[in-house]
């Protein structure tokens, strides 16, 4: 037993050493004022001052933010919408439609680029920013109606008939106790979802417009042409934004489930 347990434990390190590592690096990296990543030559931001300088890039930001936002709160209200809908139904095939609206989950992102590339150019779409947001929107639904779906299975049905009971309308009871109540797990899946948009760059790429660039098109555009220090402040930068929304999609789901209690 105690030989398993060693094993187990030497393997959980080396996993996460694995895995992190390469993160801290590039983090660490990030502060190197010298522009030779091999060699460290002392603390420096002058890799994050030269970023906000860099015009291209803070248009990137700008698109990859607009792009974000605007995804995930379509998505939040398809996915609501959609979670309520087959919450309330009565169907013979309501399991099977359930799990449909997780397939953007299993398909390979390469995939549905291709897909949304040749459903675009089927409807004779102009290639840009309205193009991203359809497509960031179709594959940021799955992460917020999970969330939304467990909630609405684990919640208590007696503040919904109590309200139906004292002479609230459907909609009345929507707005004051079904959507209250919901809303944490709403916002933790747009927060998961934000944080799947602002770092796509796979079906960014297929639906994308020339005059249209998000952040880490940039960043992949850049990186053939070979690795500035630069780049290692713009990950750090994205990895903080990314460990945000993560980190603010737990907090609301424990408090969701303190409230619950």
């Amino acid at each position: 037993m105690k030989k398993t347990n060693k094993l187990s434990a030497a393997y959980t390190i080396l996993m996460t050493a694995l895995t992190y590592l390469p993160i801290i690096v590039v983090v660490v990296y990030s502060f190197n004022g010298s522009r030779i990543s091999s060699t460290w030559d002392g603390f420096s931001l002058k890799w994050y001052q030269s970023l906000l300088r860099d015009d291209a890039m803070l248009e990137g930001l700008f698109n990859s933010v607009i792009l974000a936002f605007s995804s995930s709160l379509l998505a939040a209200f398809i996915a609501t919408s959609a979670a309520l809908t087959i919450k309330n139904a009565r169907l013979p095939m309501k399991y099977a439609v359930s799990k449909m609206a997780l397939l953007p989950l299993i398909i390979p992102e390469i995939v549905l680029g291709m897909v949304f590339l040749a459903f675009f150019e089927l409807l004779s779409l102009p290639f840009g920013m309205l193009t991203l947001v359809i497509a960031h929107t179709a594959f940021c639904i799955p992460y917020i109606y999970t969330q939304v779906s467990s909630r609405l299975e684990g919640m208590s049905m007696v503040e919904i008939e109590a309200a139906r009971d004292l002479g609230a309308s459907p909609i009345t009871a929507f707005f004051t106790v079904t959507l209250p109540l919901i809303m944490p797990a709403v916002l933790s899946g747009m927060f998961l979802s934000f944080a799947m948009s602002f770092d796509d760059v796979i079906i960014s790429i297929f639906v994308t417009g020339v005059r249209v660039n998000t952040l880490p098109i940039i960043v992949y555009t850049q990186l053939k042409t070979g690795v500035s220090p630069k780049i290692n402040a713009l990950c750090a930068i994205m990895l903080a934004v990314t460990f945000l929304c993560y980190a603010l999609a737990a907090a609301v789901r424990k408090f969701a489930d303190k409230k619950l209690k």
